[in-house]
């Protein structure tokens, strides 16, 4: 799957961190021409316009998109920007449309992705074109079901991939409209070597305030884009007003973030390298100390199990948390990282003591 091109080599003349800027939803041809109109006045000319054509909705009665109209007056953004134009395609007939009007690139909604029957629907719909195409990440942090949306088009012969990463539905965390999940796309650009993410701090926040917080962690992650939604006047925008932003504003936000690079090819510096090397010599005695902690859990095990005591003691459990969670924040480390850290390791002991307590009672295998 290694043959998948990177958005360097798709044609568009994009290189660097790829942004992508536009209104959440075309509404009118008018406001398609304003947004351009303030964005060359701001010379704020992202590398590519977005806008939704069809906006798949949680409840009917909401604004559902304008439809194949839309896709007409995307001609409006090549007049005044000449830069290449994306929409989101939910199922075969969109994707259909998308190619009639010449849209140079698709995405696939966090809505579909979800519906591998929806997305081999838009792959066949797609094969034999080289369009390209970016896949957004499933609702739910499946990260298989966000590969398989990826592999299903390349296994029609599309090359030209990339992810997008909008952050996962979290009914109990407040503070993002959907919890961003850092972990989800590292572990796609670990899985498919050369796969790069676009980050979309617009839908993971849900507020205009957020998106500067947001962009500057997806590029500190190692992250390869960006794409907000861009309005040129947010607060009457028919949907999502409240995450859009001006032409003049994404300027500032853009401005702001200091866009890292990553090592590619190169070699590391010498300074580099020896840092890394110290960290793999501390991760290995880390390796060691927990192989000795375990070898004691088995230890711990044995002896419950010779004395009939249940694997789970809540006060001991109670303890350990609170007083290695108290030495943990005394050292410089979060308090989320250390309760993280001690539930995984608890849960590896509890694991290996039920496992000793099947092996001594047959009839519990």
């Amino acid at each position: 799957m290694n043959d998948h091109l990177q958005i360097k080599d798709w044609g568009l003349g994009i290189e660097g961190h790829v942004i992508i800027a536009g209104p959440c939803s075309a509404e009118t041809p008018q406001q398609i021409e304003q947004i351009c109109l303030d964005m060359k006045k701001e010379n704020m000319v992202p590398d590519m316009f977005r806008a939704g054509i069809w906006k798949p909705r949680t409840r009917p009665g909401a604004f559902e998109g304008i439809g194949e109209d839309g896709l007409k007056w995307m001609e409006i953004v090549r007049h005044h920007l000449n830069i290449p134009i994306t929409t989101e395609v939910g199922n075969a007939a969109h994707a259909e449309l998308a190619l009639k009007h010449k849209v140079d690139v698709v995405w696939i909604g966090a809505r579909t992705t979800v519906n591998p029957f929806a997305v081999q629907e838009i792959a066949e719909a797609l094969r034999g074109t080289d369009i390209p195409v970016m896949i957004k990440n499933p609702m739910n942090p499946d990260l298989q079901l966000w590969i398989g949306a990826l592999e299903r088009m390349h296994a029609v012969g599309l090359k030209k991939l990339a992810a997008i990463h909008r952050g996962f539905s979290d009914s109990y965390d407040k503070r993002f409209r959907n919890k961003p999940n850092w972990s989800m796309p590292i572990h796609l650009k670990r899985e498919w070597k050369g796969m790069e993410v676009i980050n979309d701090p617009s839908h993971i926040v849900g507020n205009r305030e957020g998106i500067l917080e947001t962009a500057q962690r997806a590029i500190n992650f190692g992250l390869d884009g960006l794409m907000i939604e861009t309005h040129h006047d947010p607060d009457k925008a028919w949907s999502d007003a409240k995450q859009q932003v001006t032409p003049a504003r994404l300027k500032e936000i853009l401005s702001q973030i200091d866009f890292k690079d990553t090592l590619g090819a190169e070699q590391p510096s010498e300074r580099l390298n020896d840092l890394r090397t110290a960290i793999d010599h501390l991760d290995d005695q880390l390796l060691d100390i927990l192989q000795e902690r375990f070898s004691l859990i088995d230890q711990v095990g044995a002896y419950k199990r010779e004395n009939h005591l249940t694997v789970f003691q809540s006060d001991r459990w109670k303890y350990v948390m609170e007083s290695r969670t108290q030495k943990g924040i005394a050292k410089n480390l979060s308090e989320k990282f250390m309760k993280e850290l001690l539930y995984c390791i608890h849960e590896e002991s509890v694991k290996r003591q039920e496992k000793q307590l099947r092996e001594a009672d047959p009839v519990k295998k």
